[in-house]
């Protein structure tokens, strides 16, 4: 069985390099063949040699973008190259920072015998960032689920079965946002408990409006149910404080307002001749392996 795993990365050449020598550290199994794409978000940071072996991968691709264009987009002209040029059996997209612990892939691995085809997610079960940021992030979960009625307890880290795949490239919102675009083609999935893991080298790079910006993309694939709702609440709400309105009293309906305009302009990113396009942005590939 094929798999391939995308890791994007944007300068943490050292992070990628050891995620690398975990990856081979796992013991999958002979009937496994993996291979990692690592798509190299026109880094400003020069890529140091690398000369490991690593005999339990495959084969090792470096694909140098020409111009930046984000995590997101970088999994999904990973997706569409690797149906388009490879053979596959699994996508496996992941963080190359260790936030996305290696050794789960064994879990996923694990779970493609009883997945019947489907998707499989890793569903995050603990977190690693301080307090506030997992207040947030269960904020914009909660927020996910009322304003669009799906509950999104997934990211990147997944397992897609070569079906999903071909969905998932014919559809524009993976352009924008990966889970959402997931949870917008696919209705059964498979998951698989998944801990947020401590970066190898230096801080988090999800500040508090990078979250903002992931939770809002996130709804903007649902943004039809999103705005039937959205004006169901202001509805509500003026009824509610209409004997009481004032400045104070009118922030939530200011707040969604600006949502609704961020949102607007998100959707914007469902560009789908991009997308279709997305495989003249890669400059070069490197054959490390």
């Amino acid at each position: 069985m094929k798999i391939k795993i995308i890791i994007p990365v944007y300068n943490d050449w050292q992070s990628v390099f050891r995620l690398l020598d975990e990856i081979n550290n796992l013991s999958l199994g002979k009937e496994f063949e993996i291979s990692v794409y690592i798509i190299n978000d026109s880094s400003n940071f020069d890529r140091p040699d690398f000369h490991k072996s690593l005999e339990n991968i495959n084969a090792i691709k470096i694909f140098n973008m020409k111009n930046n264009q984000g995590h997101a987009r970088c999994i999904a002209t990973g997706l569409k190259y690797i149906l388009e040029k490879d053979e596959f059996d699994y996508v496996i997209p992941m963080d190359g920072d260790g936030e996305d612990r290696p050794e789960e892939i064994k879990l996923f691995v694990d779970q493609i015998k009883n997945s019947n085809g489907k998707p499989i997610v890793g569903e995050r079960v603990k977190r690693s960032e301080k307090i506030i940021f997992k207040i947030c992030y269960q904020l914009h979960k909660l927020i996910t689920l009322a304003f669009t009625g799906k509950s999104i307890k997934f990211g990147n880290y997944t397992c897609l079965p070569k079906s999903t795949v071909e969905k998932m490239v014919k559809e524009k919102a993976t352009w924008n946002s990966f889970s959402g675009s997931l949870k917008k083609i696919e209705n059964e999935m498979v998951s698989t408990p998944s801990i947020r893991g401590q970066r190898y080298f230096g801080p988090s790079k999800m500040s508090f409006i990078n979250l903002v910006k992931h939770s809002l993309s996130i709804i903007s694939v649902f943004r039809k149910t999103f705005l039937i709702r959205s004006a169901l609440f202001i509805i509500l709400y003026i009824l509610m404080i209409k004997s009481n309105a004032s400045i104070v009293t009118s922030i939530p309906l200011i707040v969604l307002l600006i949502a609704v305009y961020l949102l607007s302009n998100l959707a914007l990113r469902e560009n789908m001749d991009e997308f279709n396009k997305s495989l003249e942005n890669i400059d070069t590939i490197d054959d490390i392996k």
